[in-house]
């Protein structure tokens, strides 16, 4: 089985990432595409440099690598803005699991290191458009709030091994903390509140207050995180 994660950035995706990590029958990818949507947008981030030299800059070189690795499970954690720029066949072959969490929260994180953000990398107009169509096509993926999720961890993340048809260890509930070796090599730069965690805790910057200039960003993503929000499994 292969789990297509797609989440908006500055949600819990490293800390599901972790967590599924401790699953003995599962190995876990962080963002392989990140190299190719670099490569294919120009967009800067921090890390660039580093993150084109660490992966394939081909959406097709990633997809032969991870085709030709051993796993019972394979978890991808990947941002809904990397697979919006990319041949949308891919989420056809893959048990697609979405995660999201109210854009005033990602937005008010995000400015912290992107300092205006769009509504395409907030990724949450992609997860509709793609939800929408799959479930058009008669299937049903998986839907998690972060916020529900860290109501309840156990509760949720049993429904969601449930839904997958996959076994539930509580194992998924802990991790140790800091750098992990899967980490990509843009952690530094993203990853420092998931490195001290040891497990799904609320972190205290997601009250941070969402800067003025945003506010119809927000408007616009709460649409879309609305339509969605009803899906989401609730502990």
């Amino acid at each position: 089985m292969v789990i297509n994660s797609i989440s908006g950035p500055r949600n819990i995706s490293t800390a599901l990432m972790y967590s599924f990590a401790q699953r003995p029958d599962t190995v876990v990818v962080d963002e392989p595409f990140y190299a190719y949507y670099l490569h294919e947008t120009g967009i800067v981030h921090p890390g660039r440099d580093e993150v084109l030299k660490s992966q394939p800059q081909s959406q097709y070189a990633v997809r032969m690598q991870l085709e030709t690795m051993a796993y019972e499970v394979l978890f991808l954690k990947n941002m809904a803005h990397h697979l919006a720029v990319m041949d949308q066949s891919f989420v056809d072959h893959v048990t697609n699991l979405f995660l999201i969490r109210n854009p005033r929260q990602i937005i008010a994180s995000y400015a912290n290191v992107i300092e205006t953000p769009t509504l395409k990398d907030i990724g949450i107009a992609y997860q509709y458009e793609l939800f929408t169509r799959l479930l058009a096509q008669g299937r049903h993926p998986v839907v998690l709030d972060s916020g529900l999720l860290l109501t309840n961890p156990e509760s949720v993340v049993k429904q969601v091994c449930e839904r997958l048809g996959i076994p539930f260890f509580r194992e998924m509930l802990t991790w140790p903390a800091g750098p992990k070796p899967f980490d990509g090599v843009w952690a530094p730069h993203w990853y420092a509140n998931v490195h001290r965690s040891t497990g799904f805790e609320r972190q205290p910057t997601s009250d941070r207050p969402l800067p003025p200039a945003l506010h119809e960003l927000n408007e616009q993503a709460q649409f879309y995180y609305e339509a969605l929000a009803p899906f989401a499994l609730r502990p």
